[in-house]
Formats: structure tokens, sequence, C-alpha cells
């Protein structure tokens, strides 16, 4: 297949089963996020202090973080062990569900301190089905893509990112309009609650898919000898058997998971906080950002291709400390237009280059075997270490310093890493059980 040639309509429907996950993913944390800085201090934490009632609420923010890599592993588990289909299908019922419930618990003056504590247990469920969601459709994309088409298909699932954004934005913001009593009341939850159609239309969607080929034969495979320990492979100890690439896998995740939250969160707090800017300013640059990402990510997965998947990547790690310090510059004009090209320097080019590249490249780090669970291992570690800190650090290093150098810098040191990762890692074959050759089976290319 060329790589210019049109997709069939049988890999389409597989990139849009996958990137529905991605949207839903996406959209329960953007969601969240807005309705835990400006709603869940009133609804869930009132207090004397409105500082701490934030506070509070940004605590059940980070217990979302805090339990994604154990969904990571328990789906990634699922995955290999008994196919991408099924983690696929039982991660959006579950984010769908979550999402929802937290948009029916009633308020601390209705049911007291049960409300938050009901709050911080729906978000810690929500937390584990989010953290399974990126291995299992990643694999399964890119386990479908053709030769030469791997970065385009692992992008097509930051467009459902970018939809997200959009459409969290834009739900709040319209709501919004109703007035403040009517969306601190009920207004708020409309959003969260519709997370259940998105979750029926994505498993309509997902019910139709077929598993993946790669990891049909690899069961085929692994099943034809007597030994039990070739039936039986556990996901785990095989990705971590050779444990470089699952340490170098949440090394190399690190710089992207900062780039939104610096970028985004800590530059839509920065503009409106420092720089007395509207918040409504933020939010329509948020929505821009999501316009853009659904059209530049697949631009950014093709380059991938044609350039390779290691390079690319270095280079936007590179690119990233370059472009957010024209991006700050932006931010402090207070000026909407420029405000939005800064998002789109500092995020739309390094960022979503780097979001729109590490899916793929973790697939090929791991063999078939392992692959869901290395994916999640990388990616659900990197974004507890690096993103949910990033906003923290970088409000910290701006108080501390009253400039915004000082983010940046904090940025190369974590680019840098990623960067060094990237030129170590190994890029493995597609894998074989290990007395395979002994069978006569011969590693894919």
């Amino acid at each position: 297949m060329k790589s210019g040639s049109a997709i069939p309509a049988r890999q389409r429907l597989m990139i849009a089963g996958g990137a529905i996950g991605t949207l839903m993913e996406y959209y329960d944390y953007y969601l969240y996020g807005l309705a835990a800085s400006t709603i869940f201090p009133v609804v869930f934490f009132p207090s004397d202090s409105v500082a701490a009632g934030v506070m509070l609420s940004f605590v059940g923010f980070a217990v979302g973080f805090v339990f994604r890599p154990f969904g990571g592993l328990l789906f990634g588990f699922i995955g290999d062990r008994f196919g991408r289909r099924r983690a696929l299908l039982i991660t959006v019922v579950g984010m769908g569900l979550c999402t929802m419930a937290i948009g029916l618990v009633p308020a601390t003056a209705t049911i007291g301190i049960l409300a938050p504590a009901l709050l911080l247990a729906f978000r810690a469920l929500q937390g584990i089905f989010v953290g399974g969601e990126m291995g299992p459709a990643a694999t399964y994309v890119v386990e479908h893509a053709p030769p030469g088409r791997r970065g385009l298909f692992g992008a097509f699932l930051i467009t459902g990112a970018g939809a997200a954004n959009i459409v969290s934005a834009g739900f709040m913001s319209a709501l919004g309009l109703g007035g403040d009593s009517f969306f601190i009341q009920w207004g708020w939850r409309i959003p969260f609650v519709f997370a259940l159609v998105l979750a029926i239309v994505a498993v309509l969607l997902r019910s139709k898919l077929e598993e993946s080929p790669k990891f049909e034969r690899f069961q085929r495979e692994v099943r034809a000898p007597c030994s039990r320990a070739v039936r039986r492979p556990n996901p785990l100890r095989e990705a971590i058997r050779h444990p470089r690439n699952a340490v170098l896998g949440i090394l190399i995740g690190l710089p992207q998971s900062i780039a939104g939250y610096i970028v985004l969160v800590f530059g839509i707090s920065y503009v409106v906080q420092e720089r007395g800017t509207s918040a409504e300013i933020g939010f329509v640059g948020a929505m821009i950002v999501g316009v853009c990402q659904i059209f530049i990510a697949p631009f950014w997965g093709m380059v991938s291709d044609r350039v390779g998947r290691r390079t690319f990547y270095i280079a936007a790690c590179v690119l990233f400390p370059l472009l957010l310090y024209p991006a700050f510059m932006l931010f402090g004009t207070g000026i909407a237009a420029l405000v939005w090209l800064g998002m789109v320097v500092g995020f739309v080019i390094p960022g979503v280059a780097m979001q729109a590249t590490l899916q793929t490249l973790l697939c090929e780090m791991f063999g078939v075997e392992a692959r869901t669970t290395g994916v999640n291992i990388g990616y659900q570690f990197s974004n507890v270490f690096g993103g949910g800190f990033a906003p923290l650090i970088a409000v910290t290093l701006t108080a501390r310093f009253q400039s915004t150098v000082p983010v940046v810098v904090y940025a190369a040191c974590v680019s840098a890493i990623g960067a060094v990762a990237t030129a170590c890692v190994a890029f493995r074959r597609e894998a074989v059980p290990p007395q395979a050759p002994a069978l006569g089976i011969k590693p894919a290319a």
C-alpha cells in the first residue's frame, strides 16, 4: 500500500473504534479539570477559604492520576492475555459509567461528607479505566497498520484528544451562559452524564471490531507446542524481563506528558491570574488547539513514517523548550489573538508532534506478547511522574523567581531526558516464543 493511498473502510472503522476511546479518555480528563477549578470547590469542598476549597478539589484531580498505573497494568494484562478487543470494550464502559456517576453525586450541602467521599471514589475508579485505555487502543491500531503507515495510524488516536478538547470546553462554556445558579446547581452535571452516550457509541463501534491479526497469530503459535510455559506467557513478566525498554518508555513519555499541562493548564492560569486576561479567552484558545490537533496529528504521524520515529521524536523534544519561551512572551501580551497563537506555537507544533508519535514508538519497543502492557507502563507512569506534577512545579517556579524562564529551563531538562532516552531505545522485531526457532517459526520483519 502506498503511503498516499486511501485508507480502506474496514481500517477506517478500526481507527474510529480506537480513537473514540481516546476521545473519552481526554474528555473525562478535560471535563474533570474544568469542573475541579470552577465548580467542585463550591459544590463538594465548601470552605471559608477559597484557596482551601480549590486545593481540596485538585486533590481529587490528582487521585485519578495516582490510580492510572493500576489500570494500565490490569488492562495491559487483559489485552495481552485475552485480546486487545476485550480490553477496549471494558475500558469504555468503565469510563462512561464512572464519569456519569460523578455527575450524579449529590452536593455536600445535601448529603454532607459522603459527597466528596463518593466523588473521590468515582474519580479513583475513573482513573483505573482511563489508565487502561491507551495501551490496548494504541496496540490495536498500530497492529492493524500496513507497513510504512504505523505512525499515521497511531496518530489518529490523538485526533480523539483534539475532539475531546473541543467538546468538553465547548460544553462547559455553552452551559455557563445559562447563569451561575443554573450552572452550579445542574448545568455542570449534563456533560458528565453525556459521557454515557459516548460510551454507548463506543461500544457499538468497538463491538464491530475484529481482533488484532498479530495477536491471533501469536496465540496460535504459542498454543501449538505442548509446553505449558509457552502456552501461557505472563505479559507483565515479559514486559519487564528486559527492564531497559520499560524504564526508557517512562523516560521517553515525560516530555509529552508535561507539554499540555505547561502550555494549556499552567498557561491559562498564567494569563488569567498574572495578566488579568479573561478566562473565556483561555477556553476559546483550548478549543482552537483542539481543532488544530485533529488535523495536525495525522500530518505529524505521516512525517514520522517518512523520517523515522526516533529522529522525529527527538526533534520534537528539542523544539519544545525552544518554542515555549516565545509562547510565554505571547501569553504576556494579554491580547487574545496572540495568546491563541502562543498556544499553537507552544503546544500544537512540538507537543502534538510528541503525542502523535509516542504511542507508535512505544508499540515498536515491545513484542506482541507484552505490547499492551509495555505501552501502558510507559504512557501511564510517565503521566504520573511528569504531567501530574507539571502545573504545580510551573506555578512554584514562577512564584519563586517572578519569571517564566525557570519553567522553560524545567521543560528543557525534561525534554533532554526524553531525547536521550529515545536515542538509547532498542526497537523490537515482532516477538515470537523463545522455542519458536526450534518449531520453524520465523520472527516477523
